[in-house]
């Protein structure tokens, strides 16, 4: 399980990425296994929505045993689908890159971080980048 300390860790980290290629402002949460929110950060400027858009990006990606990026390769295979999860999913589902889950040094998931804020390609580099930075590693 990702402790608090590896989850503020890869919040610093996504947060000096961003700021290091001056994307607009980021929300970042990450999430446990089960997708319940273990820590969680709106820079300044950060839109009202941003916090479940980032939500929906980590538990979606957790729930689904994939990173956001797939679950949006998934929904264009079986739009239904992916639809019908979204109801079901309780933080929600977000099928767009910036949703990224964290690995152990087994290959197990540890818990997932979702970004949101910018491109949602750049949501996930910066996701990425604060796993990396955290001593972390993503399932890719």
């Amino acid at each position: 399980m990702i402790t608090l300390q590896q989850a503020n860790a890869v919040i610093d980290g996504t947060l000096a990425e961003g700021l290091r290629a001056g994307l607009k402002p980021l929300t970042v949460a990450v999430v446990d296994t089960g997708g319940q929110l273990i820590a969680f950060q709106r820079s300044n400027g950060s839109p009202s929505l941003r916090p479940a858009i980032a939500v929906g990006k980590a538990a979606g990606a957790v729930g689904l045993g994939v990173s956001s990026r797939r679950v949006g390769e998934m929904a264009l295979d079986r739009p239904h689908f992916i639809a019908a999860l979204s109801h079901l999913a309780p933080s929600g589902l977000v099928p767009v890159a910036g949703g990224v889950i964290v690995i152990d040094d087994a290959g197990r998931a540890i818990g997932a971080v979702g970004v949101s804020g910018d491109t949602s390609d750049n949501d996930e580099a910066c996701a990425l980048a604060g796993i990396a930075a955290a001593g972390l590693s993503a399932q890719i």
